[in-house]
């Protein structure tokens, strides 16, 4: 799924916010999962199972969603949803991809944030641009086509995705 370019865009746009709900993840992970993100060792990592990847991302996007919803400015600068989607789902991503040290965690997170903002504010974006967004949820898999397996199992990794 196409993740890139909304993160070009938001991550530049959204100053402090995007920073905010990750720091809050990582307190959380701190706290939960004794992870000293400030200081990484191979020691402290969880496991990246199904159901950290589900605790993580559901504290984290709980509590970026519960921001928005208490400060109504904010979720009105971040546009549109796909926005407040891909800041909300990247802070899921990097608090689980530090906790775990896999990325594949971590982008297992972004989709299950994206399906949390969906279920709770019933779309991501409008006229049709949250496909971005969601595409990729189905595809996220730990076999990397692009380094030669087959092409039926293509994942996010896979060059030019999008055109595909």
């Amino acid at each position: 799924g196409g993740v890139g370019f909304t993160q070009y865009a938001t991550a530049a746009y959204t100053d402090n916010i995007l920073d905010e709900f990750t720091y809050y993840g990582m307190d959380y992970i701190k706290d939960k999962y004794k992870v000293d993100w400030k200081n990484p060792s191979p020691k402290d990592r969880v496991a990246p199972t199904q159901e950290i990847v589900n605790d993580i991302a559901t504290e984290v996007s709980l509590n970026a969603m519960e921001q928005y919803e208490q400060y109504p400015t904010m979720m009105e600068d971040h546009f549109g949803g796909s926005q407040r989607a891909g800041v909300i789902a990247a802070a899921s991503g990097l608090s689980t991809s530090i906790a775990t040290g896999n990325s594949n965690a971590g982008l297992n997170a972004w989709y299950l944030s994206m399906l949390m903002h969906k279920e709770g504010w019933s779309r991501l974006g409008f006229f049709g641009y949250d496909l971005q967004d969601q595409c990729g949820s189905t595809n996220s898999l730990s076999i990397r086509p692009d380094e030669g397996a087959m092409g039926e199992l293509r994942g996010p990794n896979y060059p030019n995705y999008a055109m595909n």
